[in-house]
């Protein structure tokens, strides 16, 4: 299959998906196009060869992949405008937080392949973690959208109704850990060091951290377990964060964050 990707809305999603596909070779610039009504705000943010537009229907009719990484509010008023340009040739691939399978099917008009993704901006760099789900799509379909963001991170198929969920612990997820790691890099100036070195080690203790789980498939908790010794100064610090709330208000955040996007 070849893969002419048209990105609807040139947001910070949308660049950095393109910036990822393009480091990752799993297209050329020149195969990709992204759309944006400020053209003007994309210049330098991408290489030269890729097609930069803010013409919706060209680019989808250019294409036969379609990637829709617009605001949730702008959808309905995109998909008006090219979805009498979406053919049984094109592969429908959405983005946007909240909006559903079913929604997207009633909006096309046309049965064609329809997949939501989330990923999340760490696309950019080919550390995303992206869900996927699907409907009307064959094997080879599926296949290809997921090795399409498996050049980019991981990526897990999920059901549909698990997506706003996985919006929330994967996407919202990178502002909850990068403000963990903001929060102790305070903590590290405090105690002494200078705000760059502060950031290196945080940042790169909380890689390290995650790359631990991954890599062994272990449970946090064991991990704990290997840097934590009686009467140590690890075990006394978990205890003071608990004490003052720390996994309650973070498992709060999360749940507050869904219920946000199931409400509206």
């Amino acid at each position: 299959m070849s893969e002419k990707i048209a990105i609807i809305g040139g947001g910070n999603l949308g660049i950095a998906m393109a910036q990822g596909f393009i480091q990752s070779a799993f297209c050329s610039a020149a195969d990709i196009t992204i759309t944006k009504r400020n053209i003007s705000t994309l210049k330098g943010e991408l290489p030269k060869t890729v097609t930069i537009t803010n013409d919706n229907v060209k680019a989808v009719a250019e294409s036969n992949v379609v990637i829709l990484a617009v605001k949730p509010f702008q959808v309905e008023g995109v998909m008006q405008n090219i979805a009498p340009s979406l053919t049984k040739k094109h592969i429908l691939i959405s983005v946007i937080t909240g909006v559903t399978l079913s929604d997207l099917k009633e909006m096309v008009k046309i049965q064609l392949p329809v997949f939501r993704a989330m990923p999340n901006t760490a696309v950019a760099i080919k550390e995303s973690m992206t869900c996927i789900s699907y409907e009307n799509a064959t094997d080879k379909q599926v296949q290809f959208v997921t090795r399409m963001f498996s050049t980019v991170g991981k990526v897990v198929v999920i059901d549909d109704k698990l997506m706003d969920a996985a919006t929330v612990l994967g996407a919202c997820g990178t502002a909850f850990a990068l403000r963990y790691i903001r929060a102790n890099i305070q903590g590290g100036i405090e105690i002494g060091f200078d705000a760059k070195t502060a950031s290196l080690i945080a940042a790169q203790t909380v890689k390290g951290a995650a790359e631990l789980l991954l890599s062994h498939n272990s449970h946090p908790e064991q991990e704990i377990d290997k840097v934590t010794t009686p009467k140590g100064c690890t075990i006394v610090g978990l205890n003071e964060m608990e004490h003052r709330g720390f996994s309650s208000s973070l498992i709060r955040g999360v749940i507050t964050s869904y219920k946000k996007i199931a409400k509206d």
